[in-house]
């Protein structure tokens, strides 16, 4: 049933049928899925956006938090929406391109069940720790960690930090151990809490934090320093290694027609070309902005796939 509504979804997009086109979207209510819990970077920006398309097309865009399952509960709600416009995702790059690599049995395909609609932003993610610890660099929370075996623990959602903690570990022969949360919200009061005192999370998260004194930078995986915190290194100037920054994407169901995506996409460009909106959600919340085409933005994720591959294959890494 699901292939033939994407099949004549697909072929009234074409020009094949009659009925609603893209001008009259939506018209109804349009859900997005967001697979985190409510508070952090990702669901903060997803609400603005939310707002701001509710505005210029009369509408109301309703957030949905559904959080879990290493973010594949509320991506699989996604996959299995109708293709009809009105049913809208916020994924970063996990579900999209790094799960396939760790989980053995997805519930969604993720090459194909999803239509890119537009790169939201890269997140710059700051490896932090709760400022008792005393460290402000990575040989320092090695060594603190070699001197307290078995008692750090860190937080991220990021596939590729998880690779970066995991080699931090091996190389250096500590066990500073994950801890998996539901958003990035929960995952910063556990490192003020001094529950998880270490994470690797969108700065954006715990911006408040760092100013206040409660957390201390350690490095950030970003293209280039934070104008933020110009203290804080890049991950390449202080490792000398070098990771793709986490992103945010938005998609749709695959099948949704192509005008509804076109016009979608357009509607993104603009609110994000505000500068009202720019200052506000990226300049002060520390995530760089990115324009680019649907078809870039699908490139985009087909190279962050492949570099997933070579990692996986080169760190004999097994689905579970």
């Amino acid at each position: 049933m699901r292939r033939l509504m994407v099949w004549l979804l697909a072929f009234c997009a074409a020009g094949g049928c009659t009925g609603a086109s893209a001008q009259d979207w939506p018209t109804r209510p349009v859900r997005i899925i967001i697979p985190l819990g409510p508070g952090g970077g990702g669901d903060v920006f997803t609400r603005a956006i939310a707002e701001e398309l509710q505005k210029s097309l009369g509408q109301p865009f309703v957030v949905e938090n559904r959080p879990g399952g290493g973010l594949n509960i509320g991506t699989r709600a996604c996959a299995e929406a109708a293709p009809d416009g009105h049913t809208l995702c916020v994924l970063s790059g996990e579900p999209v391109v790094y799960n396939q690599f760790t989980f053995k049995n997805l519930p969604f395909n993720p090459e194909k069940d999803f239509e890119p609609v537009a790169n939201l932003f890269i997140n710059a993610n700051a490896l932090a720790a709760n400022s008792s610890l005393g460290v402000k660099t990575i040989p320092e929370l090695v060594a603190l960690a070699r001197s307290k075996p078995g008692t750090l623990s860190y937080g991220t959602f990021s596939f590729m930090l998880v690779y970066f903690m995991d080699n931090l570990n091996r190389k250096n022969g500590i066990d500073i151990v994950r801890v998996p949360f539901r958003s990035g919200n929960e995952m910063v009061n556990a490192m003020v809490a001094g529950s998880t005192p270490v994470v690797f999370l969108g700065l954006s998260n715990m911006i408040g934090q760092i100013r206040a004194g409660q957390v201390t930078g350690i490095a950030l995986n970003s293209n280039a320093r934070s104008p933020l915190f110009p203290g804080i290194p890049t991950l390449a100037e202080a490792t000398g290694e070098d990771y793709p920054p986490p992103w945010f994407g938005l998609f749709a169901p695959a099948g949704t027609p192509a005008p509804i995506l076109d016009k979608l996409h357009a509607e993104i460009l603009r609110i994000t070309g505000e500068a009202g909106f720019r200052e506000k959600y990226f300049l002060n919340r520390a995530v760089e902005p990115v324009v680019q085409t649907r078809a870039e933005f699908a490139k985009f994720i087909a190279d962050n796939r492949a570099f997933a591959a070579r990692v996986a294959k080169e760190s004999n890494i097994q689905p579970q």
